[in-house]
């Protein structure tokens, strides 16, 4: 692979959520919350960046999708483990609908080690926009406080966008990067 295709800006920033992950983590097990809500609201940033100026700037890769996908999972950990050691108290009203959201979250990534070997990087639309409902819904809980209408579209987007990525599993005959979305897949199925 060439130098020019490992070193863009958005690998740098998928590369910067890595080595951010030990960091944030520490923030959480010491107790900081003010720190770890500020750095993790950066990697959310560069999450949401490093996507747009690949696409932008057509550096798009699949070592690229693959490493975004790979610190979006620690994010995604990061965040839950964050999420009920500061605001647990928040989440335990509604720690089910919190749990059948994990559960299928989880559950996409699992399906795709049974079926395929390796984790996903889809990076489906119905996922990115999930990914802003969820940065948007974490910003707003170390800001403002839960708001359970917010929370709930949340629990709701997140929940759909996993059964598009489990309905894609079933349909693709191999794992493949960058997949726009179910009708995507299903058009191109129909092509050929």
């Amino acid at each position: 692979m060439d130098r020019k295709q490992i070193f863009t800006i958005p690998n740098v920033l998928s590369f910067y959520r890595l080595l951010a992950f030990p960091f944030i983590l520490w923030f959480i097990i010491s107790g900081k919350e003010c720190l770890y809500a500020i750095f993790l609201i950066i990697n959310l940033v560069t999450d949401f960046l490093d996507g747009l100026i690949a696409r932008a700037f057509k550096q798009e890769t699949e070592l690229g999708a693959k490493l975004d996908s790979f610190a979006d999972n620690l994010t995604y950990i990061l965040a839950f483990t964050g999420l009920f050691v500061f605001k647990g108290n928040d989440f335990t009203p509604h720690l089910i609908s919190f749990l059948i959201f994990i559960a299928f979250l989880v559950g996409s990534v699992v399906m795709s080690l049974i079926r395929f070997r390796t984790t996903p990087s889809f990076h489906l639309y119905s996922t990115k926009i999930s990914g802003y409902i969820q940065a948007a819904f974490f910003i707003c809980l170390f800001t403002v406080g839960f708001i359970t209408a917010f929370y709930y579209f949340m629990i709701a987007w997140g929940i759909m966008a996993a059964i598009e990525h489990m309905i894609i599993q079933l349909i693709i005959p191999q794992m493949r990067s960058n997949v726009r979305g179910l009708y995507w897949v299903l058009k191109e199925k129909k092509k050929k």
